[in-house]
């Protein structure tokens, strides 16, 4: 169902850069706005495409992943409802490094890069804010460089079944993965054989139970201290 025209405004108050602005700006910026549906396994943009602007999902998930030359796919990054990306490359003049997909079904909101960068010549606090914005994210990935470099296969899947059942509603011991383990093997650096077997080993242990998507992490305290 599309979004109605009138909802856009609330829903770009959701877009954490877009917080402060007056309500004036936020029209002004619905202007700009459009509405993108994708379907599962839908390509939103190609790596090499020309950026025009940035995106804020709505509802769904969309993976950005690029594939070596031997076809081997490495997923940077998956982003979810109420999350927005894209910014860094809009202002950079240069084509996406990445591909983007949709995970399942999902609707997006482009806003165009001439509204946002008229916001940045009119208010140097915008500014300020889409900079802190990047340099988070920027921080993220060299922390995941830091992850992949430093921890073993087995470490870096116990600290995102640790950062799930955070994320969780309630911070349950029990959550189904958001994502299927194909996409999270590549996430991690991994291939889907060597995560397979870490769950095997993990559910040996008695640390975990695994169910298709279903997790149910029995002791998290002594997983975070188990050692492989």
């Amino acid at each position: 169902m599309p979004i109605p025209s009138q909802d856009i405004p609330d829903l770009l108050r959701l877009v954490p850069l877009f917080g402060e602005l007056s309500d004036e700006d936020i029209e002004r910026v619905s202007r700009f706005t459009r509405e993108k549906r994708l379907e599962k396994g839908e390509v939103l943009f190609q790596r090499g495409d020309q950026a025009h602007g940035f995106y804020f999902v709505v509802t769904g998930q969309v993976k950005l992943a690029f594939s070596s030359a031997q076809g081997n796919e490495k997923v940077v990054e998956v982003i979810g409802p109420q999350q927005s990306f894209g910014e860094a490359v809009m202002f950079m003049s240069r084509p996406y490094p990445v591909f983007a997909e949709a995970l399942v079904d999902t609707q997006l909101l482009h806003i165009g890069q001439s509204v946002v960068s008229e916001l940045i010549d009119q208010d140097s606090s915008f500014a300020r804010k889409l900079l802190a914005g990047m340099a988070i994210r920027l921080h993220s990935m060299v922390r995941d460089v830091e992850t992949y470099s430093l921890r073993s296969s087995t470490q870096r899947v116990i600290g995102y079944l640790l950062q799930q059942s955070d994320e969780s509603d309630g911070g349950g011991r029990e959550f189904d993965l958001a994502v299927s383990k194909q996409v999270i093997a590549s996430r991690l650096n991994l291939t889907p054989e060597t995560l397979s077997r870490i769950f095997h080993d993990l559910s040996e242990a008695g640390l975990v139970t695994v169910r298709g998507k279903h997790i149910t992490l029995h002791d998290p305290a002594r997983l975070a201290r188990y050692q492989n």
